[in-house]
C-alpha cells in the first residue's frame, strides 16, 4: 500500500513540527505548510525531502491555501489526513485594553483559516475516506477571563462539531486535539508546567493510528498537576 499523506498547517515548529516528525516516523509522507519557509526547509533537510514537501502558506488567503492543496496533490497525487494545526496566541490586556489588530489577526488565523484548510481540503480527504485534524485547546473547554484567544478556540470547537456532522456518511473522521499549556515557541516564557510538544503529536498519532471503523471525536490532554509536597 502507498505511504499515507498527512498535511500539516503550521508545521515549522512546536507542536506542528514535533508532529511532522512522529508522523515520518509512523510512515506517512508530509506536506508542511507555514509562513516560515527557511524552518520548513531545514525539517524538510531533516527528514528527506523523498517524503516531505515544504509549502509557504499564509492560512489567512484562500489563494495561498489552494496552492498548498495543489502542491500536495501534484507531489503526491493523494491528501489521507489533514492537520489543522495554524496558530497564534493573544497578549495581555482583557476584552478592554488589549490590542485590537492583534485579536484580527488572532481571529483570522485560528477561526477563519481552520475553515479555509478545511474547505480547500475537503474533496481530497472525501476522495481518500480520510481524516481530518484540528488544533483546539483546554482555553476551548473553560472560561478565561477576557481572554479573545479562549473565544478564538471555543469557536474551533464548533468548527470541529460542525464539520463532523457535515460530513457524516462520507468515509472523512474528524478529530478535535485540545491541548492544555504546552512548552512551544507559542509563548512569550517558559510554562512552569507545561506538556512537551511531542505529547501532542503523540496524541494526533494515536488518533491517526486508529482502524478507518473508530472516529476518535476529541482528545484532551493536559499537563499532571505538580505534587503538593
Amino acid at each position: 500500500m502507498t505511504q499515507p499523506v498527512l498535511l500539516i498547517t503550521g508545521a515549522s515548529s512546536g507542536i506542528g513540527a514535533a508532529t511532522a516528525r512522529q508522523a515520518a516516523a509512523d510512515g506517512y509522507r508530509l506536506v508542511l505548510a507555514a509562513r516560515s519557509t527557511d524552518r520548513l526547509q531545514a525539517l524538510v533537510d531533516e527528514l528527506g525531502a523523498d517524503a516531505a514537501l515544504a509549502v509557504a502558506c499564509d492560512v489567512t488567503d484562500k489563494a495561498s491555501q489552494q496552492a498548498m492543496v495543489d502542491a500536495a496533490l501534484d507531489r503526491f497525487g493523494r491528501i489521507d489526513a489533514v492537520f489543522a494545526n495554524a496558530g497564534m496566541g493573544g497578549r495581555p490586556g482583557g476584552f478592554s485594553g488589549a490590542d485590537s489588530d492583534v485579536w484580527k489577526d488572532m481571529i483570522l488565523t485560528n477561526v477563519y483559516g481552520v475553515g479555509l484548510t478545511i474547505q480547500v481540503t475537503a474533496e481530497a480527504l472525501k476522495a481518500s475516506r480520510g481524516h481530518l485534524l484540528i488544533t483546539g485547546s483546554a482555553a476551548g473547554r473553560a472560561t478565561i477571563p477576557g481572554s479573545m484567544y479562549s473565544a478564538t478556540k471555543w469557536a474551533v470547537s464548533a468548527i470541529g462539531y460542525g464539520v463532523r456532522e457535515e460530513f457524516r456518511g462520507s468515509g472523512v473522521r474528524v478529530t478535535l486535539i485540545e491541548p492544555g499549556m504546552v512548552d512551544t515557541p507559542f509563548f512569550d516564557e517558559r510554562p512552569e508546567h507545561a506538556l512537551a510538544d511531542t505529547d501532542v503529536a503523540e496524541a494526533v498519532a494515536f488518533a491517526l493510528s486508529r482502524p478507518a471503523s473508530v472516529d476518535v471525536n476529541e482528545i484532551l490532554v493536559r499537563p499532571t498537576p505538580p505534587r503538593d509536597d
